[in-house]
């Protein structure tokens, strides 16, 4: 006797393992196309029941929910209730579950089950269970369920007999009988019972698991978590500080080194001042800082490697939500910490129209590492290197109190922009936890020196490039005797008409000039502080002063502040514009951002300068 041909469908939360079981079960009989109408991936293959008789297996987008927030979703949900074109109604759904993450994935399973259909539970990675410490009954599980569970391990091709034995009997039943929905249950519901079915299927845990779940507890407690979380990002700030300090000053040495160097060997003139005032002054002012972007890295990838920054990101879920953001914009904004670029392109993975191009607007807010360098020169020339209390240093604090600075500026304009420009609700927001472990040495060595090479490579090119061609403009035309080499100069002419626009928030004649090329790139304005001293110094002995003490004597500490506060929210570098031209589809946008921003920049310097100047701090 004929059959009708089968369709089952392997459905779950997303990481759940679905695709290496879909693989496993179907082998090299697979095709892959887009859906109908949505560019969402549909991937098909043949599993061969044990009877030899085959079955169309369809490997579905991961879903949280049938009630769907996003295209993947909207995909799952459809054929799931057979109303997508170009695809049957499954005949069997097969439910996958990770088997460390039981109780998560059973909230979703429970709204599956409740439609009545022919279930099969795919009880996967028990071998990671185990290895975590848990021991799970699939026979409780299956109880519990009202359907059949099946452990498998896809990787490996255990269970996968069993399972295909299981999906065989499901069709069966499914061509014998209609589908008999479940009472429904709420979400509140759905979750209390997930926790109870999970806790009577898991026969054992280990200590190392019950730690694992403590941490959570303490880690991700709406009161505990938060505070715990900025006392970390404070100790990574302090020690951006601290433990940075002698390896500067090293390198400071050996730049200042360099250049007396290269001033004894050359004969004087131009070439030797381009070597001298243009390369080493000015390369060699933002390779200085190179320790500090390592210690912060440092931190980052730590906190990546270990499993906490997923849950920072679910801590913060509640304050996104505040200004009318998902918890989704929150891994594109914490990218922007490292550069904007891969911030902005990592909102594609955000659903929502209104709230991806929010994010895209207040990404440049958060402080790239390229702004690093800036805040550390300004920092320690003008912050005194002194303790505030046990263990916590002035100058630490002050850029602590930076970075916090950029994340309550974007907010506040992301609240703005969700009532006004890109008015909305925001979506809802569901994350995988990652398991807590260890990181080894040998991932954190690669990934910091990945990260040290970038910023080196930048130094060595985007940096040299922008800081010759600074010195440039500042040598030409040569200034007549007397006359100050930097007001004749192209560059001064063009800093000099500028000032006049931020003389009034207290920028002088060199802070304006080194605004105009970090717009090539953050760093750039301390390469470009640093030439300019170099070509404008009147003796050699001026020359051979630190750029933070050219500093000291040129500035008063109200302006030094509001240079800090014009870079907190200033737009970044022209590639970051660039990508958001790109991702917006037109100019519009990357406009308004530029607009935006510089009158941030600018009101927030002239409040910081005026404040400061009033308070009599200079």
């Amino acid at each position: 006797m004929s059959r009708n041909p089968a369709v089952a469908a392997l459905v779950g939360n997303p990481n759940a393992g679905k695709s290496a079981l879909f693989n496993a079960l179907t082998g090299a009989r697979q095709k892959i196309a887009n859906y109908p109408g949505v560019t969402v991936e549909r991937k098909a293959g043949r599993l061969l029941l044990p009877s030899g008789e085959p079955v169309e297996l369809v490997d579905l987008p991961g879903s949280y929910s049938l009630d769907a927030t996003s295209p993947d979703e909207e995909v799952t949900r459809k054929v799931i209730m057979g109303e997508q074109d170009g695809q049957a109604r499954p005949d069997v759904i097969v439910l996958v579950l990770d088997s460390s993450n039981l109780e998560q994935h059973l909230v979703f399973a429970q709204e599956v089950i409740e439609l009545g259909r022919p279930t099969v539970v795919a009880l996967n990675m028990v071998d990671l269970a185990e290895r975590d410490g848990l021991t799970i009954d699939p026979a409780a599980l299956q109880t519990a369920l009202g359907v059949p569970v099946i452990p498998t391990v896809a990787v490996r091709r255990r269970g996968l007999v069993e399972l295909a034995a299981a999906i065989g009997e499901a069709r069966d039943r499914a061509q014998a009988s209609a589908a008999v929905p479940r009472p429904h249950v709420t979400l509140p519901e759905r979750r209390m019972l997930a926790h109870q079915i999970a806790s009577a299927a898991i026969l054992s845990e280990t200590t190392k698991h019950r730690i694992h779940a403590r941490l959570d507890k303490v880690l991700l407690h709406p009161w505990a978590g938060p505070p715990i979380l900025f006392a970390l990002l404070f100790v990574v700030f302090q020690a951006v500080f601290s433990w940075a300090t002698p390896f500067a000053d090293g390198i400071e040495a050996l730049v200042g080194a360099l250049g007396d160097f290269a001033k004894q060997i050359l004969p004087a003139g131009l070439a030797r001042d381009l070597l001298t005032e243009g390369v080493i002054a000015g390369v060699g002012s933002v390779v200085v800082f190179l320790p500090q972007i390592v210690i912060l890295f440092f931190f980052i990838l730590l906190m990546e490697a270990t499993g906490y920054m997923a849950r920072a990101a679910f801590l913060m879920d509640r304050l996104m939500a505040g200004v009318g953001l998902s918890g989704r914009s929150f891994i594109p904004l914490l990218s922007s910490f490292a550069c904007a670029i891969p911030g902005i392109m990592a909102t594609r993975s955000i659903t929502d129209p209104k709230d991806r191009l929010t994010t895209i607007l207040i990404a440049p807010m958060m402080t790239c590492s390229a702004r690093l360098p800036v805040y550390a020169v300004i920092i320690a020339a003008f912050i005194p290197n002194r303790a505030v209390g046990p263990g916590i240093g002035l100058q630490g604090l002050v850029l602590f109190c930076l970075y916090v600075a950029g994340i309550i500026g974007a907010m506040g304009v992301a609240l703005v922009l969700r009532r006004s420009v890109t008015k909305g609700a925001a979506s809802g927001f569901i994350m995988e936890l990652p398991k807590y472990q260890l990181p080894t040495v040998k991932d954190l060595a690669l990934g910091l020196w990945q990260r040290a090479w970038i910023f080196l490579r930048r130094a060595g090119t985007m940096i040299f490039t922008v800081t010759i061609a600074l010195w440039i403009l500042l040598n030409f035309p040569r200034a007549e005797p007397g006359q100050d080499q930097i007001n004749a100069s192209v560059a001064g002419t063009l800093a000099n008409g500028l000032s006049v626009v931020l003389e009034p928030i207290g920028f002088n004649r060199d802070m304006s000039l080194a605004i105009i090329p970090a717009m090539a790139a953050r760093e750039v304005a301390v390469s470009s502080l640093a030439t300019t001293y170099a070509v404008g110094a009147e003796d050699e002995e001026q020359a051979a002063l630190a750029l933070g003490d050219q500093l000291k004597s040129r500035w008063t500490l109200p302006m030094a502040l509001a240079f800090l506060a014009w870079f907190v929210f200033a737009p970044q570098c022209l590639s970051t514009i660039a990508v958001a031209r790109r991702e917006t589809n037109g100019w519009k946008w990357p406009a308004f951002m530029l607009a935006y921003l510089f009158a941030l920049a600018y009101v927030a310097a002239g409040i910081t300068f005026w404040t400061a100047t009033a308070a009599g701090l200079g």
